[in-house]
């Protein structure tokens, strides 16, 4: 895969993107904005399709998404664009957590990636790489689709069932990898 075609692929979801945070810009995230983004933009969607497949391409095939290891491969992230004018204002990130074979000895066999906090939320949509993953959001569980953590919340992620994918969009770019966990680990 040459420089030029991966490029092609990133900016293909960039600018997918864009009409969808132009959408949201002005949304305070929550449950009703997660029951909204699953119903509009669901798994069946076009839209959820599209994104699923481009960050999907990312990862598995060309490498430039969710590059940087956290904690070894199993935990990987990359911010693939800084909050801008053109992104009205958000950033899009994405992680790759995959929880088998973890030795964290968590419910379900879950893995925990790094506490953090959404100083003004996050638009979260995931994408199951294997059946059964899923993805702890505000609402429980998501094998797919969307979680919108309200603005102020703080959690680990937390995958379970095998790999997933996080594309996840923050308003001005914020999030915070200082606040303090309330449990030890």
């Amino acid at each position: 895969m040459s420089q030029a075609q991966a490029l092609s692929s990133k900016d293909d979801l960039i600018a997918r993107c864009l009409p969808f945070l132009e959408e949201v810009k002005d949304m305070t995230t929550g449950t009703e904005v997660e029951e909204w983004l699953n119903s509009k933009y669901g798994t069946d969607s076009e839209f959820y399709k599209d994104l699923a497949r481009l960050i999907r391409i990312g990862v598995e095939d060309e490498g430039w998404a969710a590059n940087i290891e956290i904690t070894g491969r199993e935990y990987r992230r990359a911010r693939l664009v800084e909050p801008s004018e053109k992104t009205f204002g958000f950033s899009i990130t994405a992680v790759y957590m995959n929880s088998a074979g973890n030795d964290q000895n968590n419910p379900e066999g879950s893995f925990r990636g790094d506490y953090h906090a959404h100083p003004y939320g996050e638009f979260n949509m995931v994408v199951s790489l294997n059946d059964g993953a899923a993805l702890a959001g505000p609402n429980g569980w998501c094998y797919g689709g969307w979680t919108a953590p309200a603005p102020g919340s703080h959690h680990y992620p937390e995958a379970k069932g095998g790999a997933i994918i996080a594309l996840f969009f923050l308003p001005a770019g914020r999030i915070s990898y200082t606040v303090k966990a309330p449990d030890a680990r």
